[in-house]
């Protein structure tokens, strides 16, 4: 037995909650996990997890047992970084996943920036709005815009995105340019939906204006769950938009879309990078973070108010 892969293969299984998904994210056979973590119990002489059909769990002893193998699968990772140069020059693969327009007009266009400073990191990119599995799919770290709300995991709040509503000239000449807000509640004017794949209700917008403030809702033909989506439906003229700066700012120079409401306030949308908890961020996911959050400094600062 090898213990440092039975170590691993022991950590991933408790991060994971199950032998198939530790076996996944480790690029082995189920056999081979189970027989390591088999091995290193017989080892140790202690039960380190409670199997069922359903979920994995851990002991007290394996709980406690969890949190050294942590830190020395860190001091290894370290070791083997300072050995290598990798301090001065982080290399390694990276899988971190983002929404779909900020891949699009934000980070893909800066990332010849990253490579220049990074050469020696493999970035594998998943672009999607759909709520991702952090440990489940072994993904280092995740851009999301919204409140989180999985509130195990560790996170860093990288910016806050300005919204402003808009629509097409298309569909503004069919409907009506609406002067207030609550034209859009129960009326002849539809917005286009958004519903976040991780509860899969629809998204609602407060807006303030001179003391007033209003929930909007609106009624919509058509909802996604895609952020290109959307902007492709508002575009078309399908409804009314909710959209941030750095996604609407080409459109309305271009005069595809049409500003509303510029008198009313909108609270800004927070972004945040989230990375699994207890695990050990390495050099190459450090100088990650540190990129996109310095990237996003110069495009959506946090507001003072959020705190930093």
């Amino acid at each position: 037995m090898d213990r440092f892969d039975a170590m691993q293969a022991f950590a991933r299984v408790v991060e994971t909650g199950s032998f198939t998904k530790a076996a996944m994210t480790l690029h082995m056979s189920k056999t081979s996990v189970t027989q390591l973590v088999q091995q290193l119990e017989a080892r140790l002489r202690v039960r380190l997890l409670h199997r069922t059909t359903r979920r994995v769990n851990v002991t007290a002893d394996g709980a406690a047992y969890y949190e050294r193998v942590v830190r020395v699968l860190a001091d290894v990772d370290d070791a083997e970084t300072s050995l290598s140069g990798a301090a001065v020059s982080p290399r390694g693969r990276l899988r971190v996943d983002v929404p779909s327009p900020f891949a699009r007009l934000i980070l893909v266009p800066a990332l010849r920036d990253f490579h220049a400073r990074y050469p020696d990191i493999q970035l594998d990119l998943g672009v999607s709005d759909r709520m991702v599995d952090i440990i489940g799919e072994n993904v280092d770290c995740v851009v999301r815009g919204g409140q989180l709300t999985d509130q195990s995991l560790m996170h860093r709040h990288i910016g806050d995105l300005q919204l402003g509503v808009y629509a097409a000239p298309e569909y503004l000449a069919l409907a009506g340019k609406p002067l207030h807000p609550h034209e859009l509640q129960d009326t002849h004017h539809r917005i286009v939906g958004f519903h976040w794949a991780r509860h899969g209700r629809a998204a609602s917008y407060a807006m303030h204006c001179a003391g007033e403030s209003i929930e909007v809702r609106g009624r919509h033909a058509l909802s996604v769950d895609d952020g290109n989506a959307y902007l492709a439906a508002g575009l078309a003229g399908l409804g009314v938009l909710w959209l941030p700066e750095y996604m609407a700012a080409a459109h309305r120079q271009s005069g595809e879309l049409v500003a509303l409401f510029e008198d009313w306030q909108l609270e800004p949308m927070p972004l945040y990078l989230a990375f699994p908890p207890h695990r050990h961020v390495s050099a190459k996911l450090r100088v990650f973070m540190d990129w996109v959050a310095a990237l996003m400094d110069g495009l959506a600062p946090v507001a003072r108010h959020a705190g930093r």
